[in-house]
């Protein structure tokens, strides 16, 4: 059901409130253009519908998202708790801008005991859990996943090595020589006693340390007494493994076996949520989150709606310990726990060891807003003195730095790096391979006029002006534009920029590097001014230096990568029909690339997984006469 768009939004919702009914459901608010621009759960859609009706007397922001209102859509669930869940689902895919939003969703990686194989292995894990095994989590960084595996093989002697890697051996490898492998791949143990200690690492991180330490320790002191020294050597060097892993952890917990702990922190207008993993009463580590969301609402109302939005795709454990009060603690602890199977508690601690994990988490969540904070305010005034320097209306939002590297022409590449109000955004970060074969090699005039019609010719045809990243909130389009080189540079760029007729004003600038090309001597070149310095000491001449040097930095990372990448580049790669395990059989038969390229017609046909007609064309490609 529509409204005619001359009608305002309490009367839009007036005609959708008299056919409602009163059972759970989520509704969404849609404006002019048919954007969602809020989405909500009801115990009783009317009820809470009809609530919109009456704007005055509502919060401002409510206020304007309801005379932004030009119609709504409605969804029945059989319970609230399903509701709860199908919103905190539609958020963070339509992204609504009136609701609390969770920037940066990222998936954390966990540590894998895989059982799928004779031998289980060992691994770091991220993502959909395809895998049968036994699954520890979540850790706060790939860093902290690697140290722990480390510690773990130096502690059980376990596997990390692929299944086909495990198949292949004759011998040991290196890692069964400096002991962080039992070696079952070549019999060095029995996959009896392995399956043992698969067993006491999957204790260990269950939480069961103690356990497993005085076994250590008992059987280390059994080796000792019967002058076992070099087993007895073995086990110590075990015991001091899971000592260390047991010490990585900044913060330990003596109650708290299983826990996430949030935490929200509230100034000037901006929230930061910092999220702690306790397991096996240990600290797994933290995330700080920097969730969107409207300076009227109150932390108890973000933390709530960020929470529900966490697990939405991630899995809670059986205790959520949180620094506010919930309005809706019993609905969102329903909600959980109907997904997982299990009861998850959610609790706001008053006192003992779960309120100072608590407290702890909250010092953080402070601590990490003040710096943002700090930042941002250096980050302002910078970018206020670009804007002052180079006769900017305001300050930018969005600045694009512009570079190329190659060798003589060869491995071409155009880098662009971004900055904007929180310093370097290396999402936004592109590289642009050089396509134009008719260009001169080491034509750099050419490689920025290509690199600025892509990157701008796309932008035209695919965003909007005002359109900005809905994570981030990263305009798309930039406001200055920095181009390594001096007037020629600009002449190229402002034929490209003329042809394209962009909907936005964008000012490009050149940064010619000065005498000597000493840093603080750049001359800066601009439409319709004499090329100028800036004063030697000025902050912002500094800022535009770090601007340019990271995209120094980032053009000539790509370049070496994509030579090294063509360094390496294996023949059979060149051959259509050849992917990795067609290559894989070739290579395990023949050895190497140089022996495939020898190879008779007959030799190839004899390969599993290569036919006849594969093998006629292997054989052609490295026969052509």
């Amino acid at each position: 059901m529509n409204a005619p768009d001359q009608v305002s939004g309490p009367e839009v919702i007036k005609d959708f409130v008299r056919t409602l009914p009163a059972s759970p459901g989520v509704y969404r608010m849609l404006d002019e253009a048919g954007e969602v621009i809020y989405v909500g759960k009801a115990r009783s859609l009317k009820a809470r519908v009809t609530n919109y009706t009456r704007p005055d007397g509502l919060p401002t922001r409510i206020q304007r998202m309801i005379y932004a209102t030009r119609t709504m859509e409605f969804v029945r669930t059989e319970t609230e708790a399903e509701a709860l869940l199908l919103e905190a689902n539609l958020i963070k895919r339509l992204r609504p801008r009136f609701n609390v939003l969770l920037r940066d969703d990222k998936s954390f990686p966990y540590i894998l005991i895989a059982t799928e194989h004779e031998a289980p292995e060992l691994s770091k894990h991220r993502g959909t859990r395809r895998k049968q095994g036994h699954y520890f989590g979540p850790f706060a960084s790939a860093l902290a996943v690697k140290r722990t595996i480390t510690s773990l093989q130096k502690a059980f002697l376990l596997r990390t090595c692929s299944d086909s890697f495990y198949k292949a051996r004759t011998r040991p490898c290196m890692l069964y020589q400096i002991k962080r492998c039992a070696g079952p791949c070549t019999g060095e143990i029995s996959l009896t006693d392995y399956a043992e200690l698969v067993d006491e690492a999957r204790q260990f991180l269950s939480g069961k340390t103690k356990s497993v330490q005085d076994h250590l320790q008992r059987d280390m002191n059994a080796a000792a007494e019967n002058l076992d020294f070099e087993r007895a050597a073995m086990m110590r060097d075990r015991l001091s493994a899971l000592a260390l892993v047991q010490s990585q952890g900044d913060i330990a917990s003596k109650t708290v076996e299983e826990a996430d702990v949030f935490a929200v922190a509230h100034e000037a207008g901006q929230f930061c949520v910092q999220v702690f993993f306790f397991r096996a009463f240990q600290n797994w580590g933290n995330h700080a989150y920097r969730p969107r969301a409207d300076s009227t609402l109150t932390e108890n109302e973000v933390l709530e709606a960020f929470l529900v939005q966490f697990y939405e795709d991630r899995t809670p454990p059986k205790l959520v310990l949180v620094s506010q009060p919930l309005a809706e603690q019993d609905l969102i602890e329903e909600a959980l726990s109907s997904r997982t199977g299990y009861k998850v508690s959610v609790q706001q601690p008053q006192r003992g060891e779960k309120r100072e994990l608590v407290a702890y988490a909250h010092n953080n969540a402070r601590e990490a807003l003040g710096r943002q904070l700090a930042e941002g305010a250096t980050q302002r005034t910078l970018l206020e003195g670009v804007a002052e320097l180079f006769g900017l209306d305001e300050p930018p939002q969005r600045i694009e730095v512009y570079d190329n590297s190659h060798i003589s022409g060869t491995n071409a590449v155009g880098a662009m790096i971004v900055a904007g109000e929180e310093g370097f955004s290396k999402k936004h970060y592109r590289t642009f391979n050089i396509k134009n074969t008719e260009l001169t090699p080491g034509d750099d005039f050419g490689m920025m006029r290509e690199v600025l019609t892509r990157r701008f010719s796309r932008l035209a045809a695919e965003s909007d002006v005002s359109a900005e990243d809905e994570q981030t909130g990263m305009p798309d389009w930039p406001d200055v534009v920095f181009i390594d080189g001096g007037a020629g540079q600009l002449n190229a760029v402002r034929e490209v920029i003329t042809g394209l007729n962009l909907p936005k004003e964008v000012t490009f600038i050149g940064i010619a590097k000065g005498e000597e090309r000493d840093a603080g001597r750049e001359k800066f070149f601009m439409e319709g001014k004499d090329a100028f310095m800036l004063p030697h000491r000025d902050p912002v001449l500094y800022y535009v230096q770090r601007l340019r040097d990271e995209a120094h930095r980032f053009a000539i990372g790509t370049h070496r990568a994509k030579r090294k990448k063509e360094a390496i580049k294996n023949p059979l790669d060149e051959i259509d029909g050849i992917g990795p395990t067609r290559k894989r059989a070739l290579l395990q038969h023949f050895g190497s690339a140089k022996a495939v390229s020898r190879a008779s017609l007959s030799d190839l046909a004899q390969i599993p997984g290569v036919s006849s007609q594969m093998a006629q064309l292997i054989y052609d490609h490295f026969n052509r006469s």
